[in-house]
C-alpha cells in the first residue's frame, strides 16, 4: 500500500491539475463507507479558510467518467460548501 501511494504521489507531481464536475466522480463503495462526517466538517472549515490545498486524484474509467483514487473526504467537504467542481489530478492515463 505504501509503495502504491508513493507511486501515485510521484505521478501527481508530474501532472497538471484540472477542475472536474463533482457529479461526474464515482467514489467506490469501500471509500464511501470509510467517510467520517467529523473529518468532512473539519476539512470543509479548513477549505473555506485556506482553500483546497491538494487536488484529489482520479482515474478515467470506460463505464464511469472518473473513479476517485484519493480524496473522498475532500469531495464531501467541498460538496458541503456548495461547490459543484473540485480540483483534481487524472492519474494512470493510458493504462486502460
Amino acid at each position: 500500500v505504501i509503495g502504491e501511494t508513493r507511486k501515485r504521489n510521484r505521478e501527481a507531481a508530474m501532472l497538471k491539475s484540472q477542475f472536474l464536475v463533482i457529479e461526474e466522480l464515482y467514489i467506490p463503495v469501500k471509500r464511501r463507507d470509510e467517510i467520517d462526517a467529523e473529518k468532512v466538517a473539519s476539512l470543509a472549515e479548513e477549505i473555506l479558510e485556506e482553500g483546497q490545498k491538494a487536488p484529489i486524484q482520479v482515474r478515467r474509467d470506460k463505464k464511469r467518467k472518473f473513479i476517485v483514487v484519493n480524496g473522498a473526504h475532500r469531495i464531501e467537504a467541498v460538496k458541503l460548501l456548495g461547490e459543484t467542481k473540485i480540483e483534481a489530478f487524472v492519474v494512470g492515463e493510458g493504462k486502460f
